[in-house]
């Protein structure tokens, strides 16, 4: 698949089109099945309404990512059976290997990536994703600053805005841990890494309270 067709799309569109991909890749589905788990995926952030979903449906189709067939619905309507191609599944290989930045430090759609990252199959590969992960979120950054010095929490008087990067610090320090406990673990052979593993300290000089992507 060539990239004019990524290119084509708006920001939410290419989100939206790998959930697609990746759920097709998991199972055929039919409209409504395919819908229901895109909503439950991405549906909180982004509602994903019929104007929206068949649209894109019918566009990936045009670009040779999918197919549907048509089978005899329970109460006589036909319905549509979705499955992915052959295209389709290079196309999400290359959209799960190759991420854009923009990808890796948006919470949204880093997560959407991460729910099928597994269809990429070659552990060093899926590593390499994770460590771009990695090193964003290593970066010192906040929500709030002094000059161009990001602020960390107990510098601030304000109870609210030291409670926003209070939680954004345990929840980068818990997705840290687990990113590094897992890059390890691929890097190793490909092992799967403990499903139980205390998210653990910070490293030291470890500097950033702020939930990635928002």
């Amino acid at each position: 698949m060539s990239r004019y067709y990524v290119h084509d799309v708006g920001e939410n569109a290419f989100m939206l089109e790998l959930a697609i991909l990746g759920f097709l890749r998991d199972s055929p589905l039919h409209g409504y099945g395919l819908r229901k788990r895109l909503t439950a995926l991405i549906g909180h952030v982004r509602p994903v309404p019929e104007s929206t979903l068949y649209p894109a449906l019918k566009r990936m189709e045009k670009a040779g990512l999918l197919v549907r067939a048509t089978e005899p619905g329970a109460a006589a309507a036909p319905r549509h059976v979705l499955t992915l191609t052959g295209e389709g599944e290079r196309e999400l290989r290359r959209r799960l290997a190759t991420p854009e930045r923009l990808d890796v430090t948006d919470e949204n759609r880093w997560f959407t990536l991460l729910a099928f990252l597994r269809h990429l199959e070659e552990p060093a590969a899926q590593a390499a994703v994770l460590r771009q992960r990695l090193t964003f979120l290593e970066e010192p950054s906040s929500f709030f600053l002094d000059g161009d010095r990001p602020l960390r929490a107990e510098e601030l008087d304000d109870p609210f805005r030291r409670g926003v990067l209070t939680v954004a610090r345990a929840t980068g320090r818990a997705e840290t841990a687990w990113l590094r406990e897992t890059v390890a673990a691929l890097e190793a052979g490909g092992a799967r890494p403990g499903r139980d593993a205390p998210p653990g300290d910070a490293p030291p000089g470890d500097t950033r309270d702020v939930i990635p992507g928002t």
